[in-house]
C-alpha cells in the first residue's frame, strides 16, 4: 500500500511500467561503460556535431524545414527564398560577368579596356537598381502575406541569397523560375 502524500522515488520510471532487472541492469552498464575523461568526451561531442552538421547539411540540399538552421527557418524566410528562387535576377550573373570583364580588362588594347570599364559601371548599376525593386516588391509581398508576422531581416536575406548563382543556393531552390511563390 502506498500513501499519495510519501514522495515518489525520483530514479522510477515515469508514466511507463518498471523495466525488466535485465533491462535495467544492460541500460546502467552501458551508462556506466561511457568514457568519462576528459578526451573521450570532447571526441564523443566531436562526432554529434559532426553528425548534427551531415544532417543539416542534408537539409539544406533537400530543403527539409526541420533541420534547417535558424537563419533559414520559418514561413517567412521560405516565402523570401521561393520568391527570389522563381525570377530572374541580374545579380545572380554577376561572377560570370565579372570573369568575363576581367579578361577584357587584362588585354591591352585601349578600347577593350574602356568597354570593360563602361560594363562594370552598367553591371553595378544593373544589380543595384534590381536589388532595390525586388526589395520593395518583397517587402510589400511579405506585409500582405504575413502581417502578423515577424519579418525582420527577411528582405536583406533574400537579396543576399539572389547574389548567388541559382545551382550553388542553398537551401535548393524548391520553385521553377516564373512560378508564383
Amino acid at each position: 500500500m502506498t500513501d499519495s502524500n510519501q514522495p515518489r522515488d525520483p530514479q522510477a520510471p515515469k508514466g511507463r511500467p518498471t523495466p525488466k532487472r535485465s533491462a535495467a541492469q544492460s541500460q546502467r552498464r552501458s551508462v556506466a561503460q561511457t568514457p568519462m575523461t576528459r578526451k573521450d568526451a570532447a571526441k564523443r561531442q566531436r562526432e554529434e556535431r559532426r553528425t548534427a552538421m551531415a544532417r543539416q547539411r542534408e537539409a539544406l540540399a533537400k530543403g527539409d524545414e526541420r533541420y534547417l538552421p535558424a537563419r533559414d527557418k520559418g514561413p517567412v524566410r521560405k516565402f523570401a527564398r521561393d520568391f527570389i528562387d522563381s525570377r530572374f535576377n541580374v545579380a545572380e550573373y554577376f561572377l560570370p560577368m565579372a570573369v568575363v570583364i576581367l579578361v577584357l580588362s587584362m588585354i591591352r588594347v585601349a578600347s577593350l579596356q574602356n568597354v570593360a570599364l563602361l560594363l562594370w559601371l552598367v553591371v553595378i548599376v544593373l544589380i543595384v537598381l534590381d536589388s532595390i525593386v525586388t526589395g520593395f516588391r518583397l517587402k510589400k509581398r511579405l506585409a500582405e502575406r504575413f502581417p502578423d508576422d515577424r519579418k525582420r531581416g527577411a528582405v536583406a536575406y533574400a537579396l543576399m541569397r539572389s547574389l548567388q548563382m541559382r545551382r550553388l543556393r542553398l537551401p535548393k531552390p524548391q520553385v521553377k523560375r516564373g512560378e508564383r511563390p
